[in-house]
């Protein structure tokens, strides 16, 4: 075998890619160099199983991979693999590639989201949430007669690979783009759809530059921007924490930075002096760093801890605010809640924890938003959980992105873009909106509080977290701010 490796190895690849076919058990697999379909043999079974993190697709029995895969990657990952396939493609009777049926034509559209790092979390839920849309819309007949299919590709919440991202997905076929996390990833990856003149939907991330400095005309953001969340969340503090000693613990991105200047703006705590802060490195803060961090709150003698911090990060801070006793001493403060953060800290470690939230699956519920509901049981039956604000936030992409193709027509750029700007709709909670001249998305607020560690444990799934204390509307910057930014920063007044 070693000897016939070696001659493989040194004679050109039969083809350059392969799509790989096989039959929903794993019994009869083809291998299809574009043209043809060839048989291979049972023995390569193990090898396609543990391809299966390539994501396959179901159509009628036949599993079959959405990207190709390359000879020289399975020449190094699965070499016995390799040199059976090539025989095969040598020696074997081809099978025409009609031999398996075509799908119809589908739309594609890109998933551009962190299925690793540290957040994982609010990725996996978006993948979830997407997933489900993409479902519905094709059981109900698709879009205008055609199926949806969803691509996707892994950011790790890295500028630059959510950019090569789009490249790679547009490539494959994608005539929308969604995702995020870290507002950087999202930015970076917007840039790259721009240049691609294709819509990019930021699925999640709050900087206020996404659609302030770094907006762009092909750039839409679904959930709610730093400014307002701190302008909800200010309601609730200026009422309740008025007049205590703030420290901000925050993380050195502009994400970070973006919600404390909202923050600081809207509580009237600008005083660094009277209002301290810390900062913690960006990405991957330690245990150390917040550590020291919070060393300095308790030396303040702050009476409201801001902790500025996402997903993972967020999960450090809250372990080593209990560590040490801080909430008998501190009302917690998290500006940006979701499910899946919560979930990752635990109820006990969250218990009593405020901050804004752009929905819960609560909220349906609570203000009786019917098609809210019915998207939180459907979701439930799915996958054995409640979504969190990142899976409905790419659930209610997707059929924003539906109804534009519906509305105009067609799937071209500029035809969705003028669809969507100004248009008003109501989903899973009450009516929102697209503005045309930063396509920020217009919606109520949240105000959650995190409930008694036992009352969630009681709860339906221990997933019960947060009690609504305030809805707030009318939370966005207006014209004249926005125009007053990006006139400051020598920034086009109209989006290009």
């Amino acid at each position: 075998m070693s000897s016939a490796l070696a001659s493989l190895q040194s004679r050109p690849a039969p083809a350059e890619k392969f799509h790989i076919f096989c039959s929903s058990e794993y019994k009869f697999l083809f291998l299809s160099t574009g043209t043809t379909l060839c048989p291979v043999l049972p023995v390569w079974i193990s090898s396609v199983r543990e391809l299966a993190s390539r994501q396959y697709s179901a159509r009628k029995g036949i599993l079959m991979s959405p990207h190709p895969v390359r000879c020289q990657s399975l020449l190094r990952r699965f070499p016995a693999a390799v040199f059976l396939l090539s025989s095969m493609l040598f020696v074997t009777t081809p099978v025409p590639v009609y031999a398996a049926e075509s799908p119809q034509q589908s739309i594609k559209i890109g998933l551009n989201y962190p299925s690793s790092g540290r957040y994982k979390e609010q990725g996996l839920a978006q993948i979830r949430g997407a997933l489900l849309a993409v479902k519905e819309i094709n059981s109900q007949g698709g879009v205008n007669g055609q199926p949806l299919e969803l691509l996707r590709a892994n950011t790790a919440s890295k500028p630059e690979r959510a950019a090569a991202n789009v490249d790679e997905l547009i490539a494959q076929g994608a005539v929308m783009l969604f995702g995020g996390a870290s507002s950087s990833a999202t930015i970076a990856a917007a840039e790259r759809a721009a240049q691609h003149k294709r819509i990019y939907f930021g699925t999640l991330g709050y900087d206020n530059e996404i659609t302030g400095l770094e907006g762009q005309r092909y750039l839409f953001r679904e959930p709610y921007s730093s400014y307002m969340a701190a302008r909800a969340l200010a309601e609730y503090m200026n009422t309740y924490l008025k007049g205590k000693k703030f420290f901000y613990l925050t993380a050195g991105s502009s994400e970070g930075w973006s919600m404390e200047g909202a923050l600081r703006s809207f509580t009237g705590t600008q005083g660094i002096t009277s209002h301290p802060a810390a900062r913690t490195p960006f990405p991957n803060p330690m245990h150390r760093d917040f550590q020291a961090a919070l060393r300095k709150a308790v030396e303040s003698g702050a009476e409201v801890l801001v902790v500025n911090q996402l997903g993972q990060d967020m999960v450090l801070a809250l372990n080593e605010i209990y560590a040490m006793d801080l909430k008998k001493k501190m009302t917690v403060i998290v500006p940006n809640l979701t499910l899946g953060m919560a979930q990752a800290a635990g109820p006990g470690l969250m218990e009593g924890v405020i901050g804004a939230a752009p929905w819960t699956w609560k909220v349906p519920y609570q203000f009786n938003y019917q098609r809210g509901k019915d998207f939180v049981e459907a979701f439930v039956q799915e996958y054995q959980l409640h979504p969190s604000s990142s899976a409905a936030s790419a659930y209610s992409i997707v059929y924003q992105f539906t109804d534009a193709v519906k509305r105009s027509g067609s799937t071209e750029t500029e035809g969705l873009i003028a669809a969507l700007e100004n248009h008003r709709y109501k989903l899973l909670k009450d009516e929102q909106s697209w503005r045309d001249f930063d396509h920020q998305n217009q919606q109520t607020v949240y105000v959650v509080r995190s409930r008694k560690r036992d009352d969630i444990m009681l709860s339906d799934m221990r997933e019960d977290f947060f009690d609504i204390l305030l809805d707030v509307s009318n939370t966005e910057m207006n014209q004249d701010e926005w125009q007053m930014v990006r006139t400051i920063n020598d920034k086009p007044l109209v989006l290009e």
